[in-house]
């Protein structure tokens, strides 16, 4: 049987596997990120000291190199695993131990009892046969020998295997020591990279933060700086754009003054020439033929009727063909054109006593200045606001003259108070929407939109421009989802 020697209790010891560093070091690939460490009491230390920065392929492969290192090397567990297969076999060899020992002692019972017939048997033979039984007799002390020398080196293996077994027993306590050390070594290791990863983590957060925050308030100082230094240069060095613009202002003033002065002279030529009726020389048209302003009826002889005696028509007539469309709802003495009516006359017929009188303007409406490019710049928003005041909601006049706002948008419109939305209708056929149709002085200011059958409403906008532009945007929006949006009777005109 073979033998083992004392010694292996010392060289297992001996090569007792090496345990894991407690330095974990947080390779840093740039200049971004800060590099930390877990020194030996658990503690975070920045490794700024070391000059040499590893790339992150240098990194990657040293990692890999540990991994296969450690792959290779005998684990803890592993090593467990072996001394509690040593131990199982050692027990094994133990109770097989036993069982000889037991089988050992019933054979001297029955060598005994043997040995006891024969020595009976020897008194009572004689001759030959009494020869054969003293040999019998020797024989059986032979093998008690044999017997007893066996047992001895059962014995003595016997107490090998048992100084094995506790041996193996000691080693593989002593491993599971060691491995819930090294288990709650690793487990203090993690749980302080975690922390450590948290913390940088935090720290990274709350820089990018003060970061985001500093980068905003500097590009809004920058943005004033910027904006107070084009000031300052406007206020000084006047450029040559805003030189342009305040020419392009001044001509279009004197462009009006020219055009109201040339609409007075053909009024007052027709008037020298004398008409056939004399009843078109009882009132005339008074205002500028443009977008943006309004056209009023005005009586210019003493023996003119009074207005609210008379019935009035207002129609469009088309510079091609002199086709005249009814304007509908346009029954009062004013009239604000609107941008359907740029390019066409306008013509009033005024009936007193069974009798008409018709009145037309000298040319087509012209378009307004700079609206065209306005409207070019808003239809590039999403959504474009407009400040207004409800004048008249289902055709009842509102004593409020609270702000509201009107959104024109590419596929809905809205009207909302505060957060309070009053009317949000998509643009649809039976939605409407066009200038007021009289409604005095403010008229050039106001339109009238019909969001759906039930609900209208009246709404006066801060300027003409506004106006306008509110109107030819919603068109423009409504076309591009294939719905024409016009005023009352305006439909049937268009696709005419």
């Amino acid at each position: 049987m073979t033998r083992i020697s004392r010694t292996f209790g010392d060289t297992m010891q001996k090569e007792a596997v090496p345990a894991v560093s407690a330095n974990v070091i947080f390779a840093s690939t740039s200049s971004r990120f800060p590099s930390y460490r877990i020194g030996s009491n658990n503690q975070i230390i920045d490794a700024k000291e070391n000059p040499k920065v590893l790339s992150m392929k240098e990194v990657v492969a040293r990692e890999t190199a540990l991994l296969l290192e450690q792959q290779q090397r005998l684990s803890v567990r592993d090593l467990a695993s072996k001394f509690e297969k040593g131990l199982a076999a050692a027990t094994k060899l133990s109770e097989e131990a036993k069982l000889r020992e037991a089988a050992s002692l019933e054979k001297h019972v029955l060598l005994k009892k043997l040995r006891d017939a024969l020595e009976s048997l020897k008194g009572r033979v004689a001759g030959r046969n009494k020869d054969d039984v003293v040999e019998a007799i020797s024989m059986v002390e032979a093998l008690a020998v044999q017997l007893t020398q066996r047992e001895g080196e059962l014995i003595q293996e016997k107490a090998e295997v048992k100084k094995l077994a506790n041996f193996l027993k000691q080693a593989s306590q002593d491993a599971k020591k060691l491995v819930d050390e090294e288990r709650a070594f690793a487990r203090a290791e993690i749980e302080n990279a975690r922390a450590a990863v948290q913390r940088v983590e935090e720290a990274l957060q709350e820089h990018e933060k003060m970061s985001r925050a500093t980068g905003k308030q500097d590009l809004e100082e920058l943005m004033k700086e910027v904006q107070e230094a084009r000031r300052i240069i406007m206020l000084h060095q006047p450029s040559k754009v805003m030189d342009m613009e305040h020419e392009l202002r001044a001509l279009r003033i004197q462009l009006a003054e020219k055009s109201k002065r040339s609409l007075l002279l053909q009024k007052e030529l027709a008037r020298s020439k004398g008409v056939k009726d004399n009843l078109s020389n009882l009132f005339e048209l008074d205002g500028a033929e443009t977008l943006g302003s309004y056209l009023k009826i005005k009586p210019c002889s003493d023996i003119a009727p009074e207005l609210s005696k008379c019935s009035i028509q207002w129609y469009r007539v088309s510079s091609e063909g002199g086709k005249k469309e009814l304007i509908s709802g346009a029954c009062k003495s004013v009239y604000a054109p609107e941008p359907f009516d740029v390019g066409r006359s306008l013509q009033a017929e005024i009936i007193y006593d069974g009798q008409l009188i018709k009145l037309t303007t000298t040319g087509a409406i012209d378009p307004a200045a700079g609206l065209g490019n306005y409207v070019e710049a808003l239809v590039r928003k999403h959504d474009v606001e407009f400040n207004v005041i409800v004048t008249q909601m289902n055709g009842v006049d509102q004593p409020s003259e609270s702000i509201h706002v009107l959104h024109v948008g590419k596929m809905r419109m809205k009207l909302r108070k505060g957060k309070t939305a009053i009317a949000k209708e998509y643009y649809s056929s039976a939605m409407q929407l066009c200038g007021v149709r009289g409604g005095g002085n403010a008229a050039a200011q106001a339109l009238f939109w019909l969001a759906k059958k039930g609900f209208s409403v009246v709404l006066a906008f801060e300027s003409e421009r506004d106006r306008n532009a509110a109107i030819m945007l919603a068109r423009r929006f409504a076309f591009d989802c294939n719905i024409m949006l016009a005023g009352p009777d305006d439909r049937t005109s268009l696709e005419t």
